[in-house]
């Protein structure tokens, strides 16, 4: 008898379509009866990564990775299952079942984060009638000094704080715990009492991919002891290393179109200054170094990003933090050059959105940026200088990826130096190589090696499993697998078949565990849903030869098991009767491979 949780995670993916899910985190796109994509997980030029909506399950045809609707949602999020089923459930407005969750602990969980998140959702609108209520000049007053259109403040939900004490009354007033508006980050606790965490500042509120509220940055109006920007505290719902900020309205605008390139900056200004020039495909770190996380969440949405940090030395070394992270995720990295001493916001503002296009267009590539911000740090008018400076240089063009780029920056070097490229040249090839970092996932999947038998297993039990035509010819009952997770899927077919049911590749996730022998080779069998691999004569001809080696397959460990037998049996009589049954078992080899009926 099926749990309450097994009944639900039915009908929850019985309300969701894969390929809508799939389109919140990628852009897909329609290829036949499928839908395509560069692989999250792995990285690639060419798109490997299917979405199957008649089945509702993905599979990258480059490194294997396979699930269903929750296991997507839960690696892209990089959320544990319920969280993923919770985050469904909200999405397709069904109310998750009390006894889906294992433990006390976990109740209290969704709890507190659900309380967190409305509590979060309600300071935002004070905030946000503090802006209107007509006692917000300071903030009216700043926002019109930084020349932010009426439009985009609303777009960006931005607010007021006017005071320590408001909020927290606020909040109790509505009913909230003590403790759980301390916990939300919104409101501090300092000696018993409790005051606006952002008391007196412009709020811009921090909304997650979800379109949830989760934190706020606030900005200082008065000249102040205290940091200028500041973000609430992390919190159960707000991560800052797991957060960019403007990736709500970024994934709204990949809905309208497709998203070549992401501009990365490092403040709220930053973002806003150049949306409302224009610039909508843009995020930012909110002043930190990018992490691994949000290197991540950025890769959903495009393969290319465009570094647009401040203009000056501390700007320049926090650009040089983040770009590995970048490259080593396959992100094409360009470092966007802008004025000495300027930031995004204040090239819009002096040079307008034609002189900040200017600076995109001179958008230099990683590795050109990585020379030009070492050439900084040396005089090369001093001898020793140069040398240092030589030797600094070779190592980074020896990562170059292509041996036409290697020439082109050595030339580049020439020039600069003064050196000639034969003396370059001789340094780039006796200079030790790069150790390459060993990425979480395989580029690609090589094949495993396995035996014909095992191939032909794949083959014909991917056939039944998308209900191939050229199955129709053959009983599942008449042949012997390979794997026990052939033999599982061939009852799960046959039960299907029996009870007129469709059959659902899906849900043979829920069979085996990951990262067992049995999942890889589902994976494996999965290699063949494109459907063009189980279509037409030579399809049909390779499952008909899959079906007469499967079959030789099994008599012949019988034959070779009576042989063991007979070697074994002393007993003459015993040994005959083996004999007769081994001459049997050939016989029935050769009808087999001669096609005679059985």
């Amino acid at each position: 008898m099926a749990t309450p949780l097994q009944e639900f995670l039915v009908t929850l993916k019985e309300k969701l379509n894969i390929v809508d899910v799939a389109g919140w985190y990628m852009t897909l796109e329609k290829r036949g009866s499928g839908y395509w994509a560069c692989c999250p997980f792995h990285h690639e030029k060419t798109p490997s990564f299917s979405v199957n909506e008649p089945d509702q399950f993905y599979h990258c045809f480059g490194c294997g990775e396979s699930g269903d609707v929750i296991k997507l949602v839960r690696e892209l999020e990089n959320i544990d299952f319920m969280d993923a089923v919770k985050l469904l459930a909200d999405k397709a407005g069904l109310a998750m079942p009390q006894s889906a969750y294992d433990s006390r602990q976990t109740v209290e969980t969704k709890r507190k984060r659900d309380v967190l998140l409305k509590i979060m959702n309600d300071c935002a609108h004070f905030y946000l009638d503090n802006l209107n209520s007509g006692n917000a000049d300071e903030h009216i007053e700043y926002i019109l000094k930084r020349r932010i259109p009426s439009n985009i403040v609303r777009t960006f939900g931005l607010g007021a704080s006017l005071n320590y004490t408001d909020l927290p009354q606020f909040l109790l007033s509505k009913g909230y715990s003590k403790q759980d508006i301390v916990d939300s980050g919104a409101v501090n606790e300092v000696d018993g009492r409790l005051t606006d965490a952002q008391g007196g500042r412009l709020i811009y509120p921090v909304i997650n991919a979800m379109d949830e509220v989760v934190a706020f940055g606030g900005r200082a109006l008065k000249k102040t002891d205290f940091a200028k920007y500041k973000n609430t505290k992390e919190t159960l719902i707000f991560n800052k290393s797991k957060t960019l900020y403007n990736i709500n309205l970024l994934k709204k605008l990949r809905k309208t179109q497709t998203i070549k390139e992401v501009i990365m900056v490092e403040g709220y200004m930053d973002v806003i200054s150049l949306y409302s020039a224009g610039f909508k495909n843009v995020v930012a770190s909110m002043g930190t170094s990018l992490t691994q996380d949000q290197v991540r969440l950025i890769k959903r949405y495009t393969d290319t990003v465009l570094i647009s940090y401040d203009g000056d030395a501390a700007g320049q070394k926090a650009n040089m933090r983040g770009l590995e992270l970048l490259k080593d995720e396959g992100i094409n990295v360009k470092v966007v050059p802008l004025p000495e001493g300027l930031d995004p916001d204040d090239v819009i503002k002096q040079r307008g959105a034609e002189g900040y296009q200017a600076c995109l267009d001179a958008a230099m590539p990683l590795i050109d940026y990585k020379l030009s911000t070492l050439q900084k740090g040396f005089d090369l008018s001093r001898t020793e200088d140069k040398r240092k400076y030589v030797s600094e240089a070779i190592k980074v063009i020896k990562t170059a990826d292509s041996a036409a780029e290697k020439e082109d920056l050595l030339k580049q070097l020439r020039e600069k130096t003064g050196i000639t490229y034969e003396s370059l040249s001789r340094d780039l090839d006796s200079s030790p190589s790069p150790q390459k970092k060993v990425s979480e996932k395989p580029p690609a999947r090589a094949g495993d090696g396995v035996s014909a038998i095992v191939k032909a297993s794949r083959f014909v039990i991917a056939a039944y499993l998308f209900d191939s035509k050229i199955a129709a010819g053959v009983s599942i009952d008449e042949l012997s697998f390979a794997h026990d997770v052939h033999t599982i899927i061939a009852k799960y077919v046959k039960s299907k078949k029996l009870l007129c049911e469709k059959i659902q590749p899906s849900e043979l996730f829920d069979f085996f565990e990951e990262r067992t022998p049995e999942y890889e080779e589902l994976t494996r069998i999965l290699d063949y849903s494109d459907g063009n691999a189980l279509d037409g004569a030579v399809a049909e001809k390779y499952f008909n030869d899959c079906v007469l080696a499967l079959k030789v397959n099994e008599v012949d460990e019988k034959i070779n098991s009576v042989k063991a037998l007979i070697t074994a049996e002393n007993d003459l009589n015993t040994r005959k009767a083996l004999t007769v049954k081994l001459q049997q078992l050939l016989k029935l080899k050769e009808k087999i491979k001669i096609g005679e009926k059985l």
